[in-house]
């Protein structure tokens, strides 16, 4: 009984501990992918597919903790017992289906990105959660409280409230019409991407296979994979390996930093991507749509102080709504543990009586 209820200790510590890296990882790439992309744009970038590209195109960077678990397994498992790589086709599949419909997010939200503001595209992007919460519920049968379906309300009522404001921002080189469609593209994202998050958790819970955190990172690298195959076709088309380099010499801050934008651009992406799955994995998708919530915030601020943009009255009510579902779902969260761990203990107690009448 002790041995046991140590070593579940010691996987829920192991647990949390990933969950905490993870959340960190996500953090990074939510608030600095967006922040990455607008300064390709502002400053004379033009390529929709090509920052489409960059959100994945770093996938070979997993390849080193793969690398690296595989031979920290070596020291421990027979050689025979150990691979290089565990996905089966079944997983293979799933995370290639993902990893095309992630490419096209990608172009919807670059699209979106390229048109609005940060701090608008942001707002919008809250409205994710709405989306997640309800594929959730249908995929996985995600539970729901009246504090976490109060949360996900306001979050979306928050977004809608940028709808009002959509003829009064747009940058004078566009019209209101492109300006409408970047708000309505970013949305399309947001419900795409909400999609995909218990897409995900689904596909961990129907595979036939035990699902490890190494085979999340084989999962996201394919995903990745795929996804910039898209957005590789996209450019084809779309002319754009030719374009670079003479939009590189002709950017705004230079020729160097253009390449050096698009490589930072690219790692940060991948910090994102990894988080999310990596949350999903430790929790739940809905967790890490509200995540990508909370940090709504942080990116605002720092977009209203790097590239100066207003803070209309419409921002301040879907800021201070999203905030009110913030405390909503994570005052449920907290209620709900404290909850549970009386009933924990109570049956805790119950299997060790039980065992010493035995």
């Amino acid at each position: 009984m002790e041995v046991g209820k140590e070593a579940e200790q010691n996987t829920n510590t192991v647990r949390k501990a990933l969950l905490i890296i993870n959340c960190i990882i996500l953090a990074i790439g939510n608030c600095a992918g967006p922040l990455m992309m607008r300064l390709y744009f502002i400053h004379g970038g033009k390529r929709v597919w090509f920052c489409s590209f960059l959100e994945t195109v770093a996938w070979p960077i997993i390849l080193l903790p793969i690398v690296c678990a595989y031979f920290n397994r070596s020291r421990t498992q027979p050689t025979s017992q150990n691979k290089l790589f565990f996905m089966k086709p079944y997983l293979f599949l799933a995370a290639a289906f993902i990893g095309i419909l992630t490419g096209l997010d990608d172009y919807l939200y670059a699209y979106g990105v390229a048109r609005l503001p940060v701090s608008t595209s942001s707002l919008i992007i809250a409205s994710q959660l709405a989306f997640t919460a309800g594929f959730a519920l249908v995929l996985v049968k995600q539970k729901f409280t009246s504090y976490s379906i109060n949360a996900v309300f306001l979050l979306t009522i928050g977004a809608g409230v940028l709808a009002m404001h959509t003829s009064g921002e747009h940058p004078a080189t566009e019209s209101n019409r492109e300006y409408v469609a970047g708000f309505l593209m970013t949305l399309a994202a947001a419900a795409l991407y909400g999609f995909l998050l218990p897409l995900m958790e689904l596909t961990y819970k129907k595979s036939k296979q035990e699902i490890s955190y190494a085979l999340v990172m084989e999962i996201q690298m394919v995903m990745c994979f795929f996804a910039t195959g898209v957005c590789t076709i996209g450019m084809l088309v779309n002319n754009d390996f030719k374009a670079i380099p003479r939009e590189a010499r002709e950017y705004a801050l230079g020729e160097t930093n253009y390449y050096v934008i698009a490589i930072c651009s690219a790692i940060i992406w991948q910090c994102f991507f990894l988080g999310a799955i990596g949350v999903i994995f430790c929790a739940s998708s809905l967790l890490s749509g509200v995540i990508m919530a909370v940090l709504l915030p942080v990116t605002e601020i720092l977009a209203v102080i790097f590239y100066h943009e207003s803070f209309h009255a419409e921002k301040g009510v879907a800021l201070a709504l999203s905030l009110w579902g913030f405390l909503s779902y994570f005052y449920g969260e907290i209620k709900d543990s404290k909850k549970n761990i009386p009933v924990l203990q109570s049956e805790m107690t119950s299997v060790s009586d039980g065992q010493q009448s035995v």
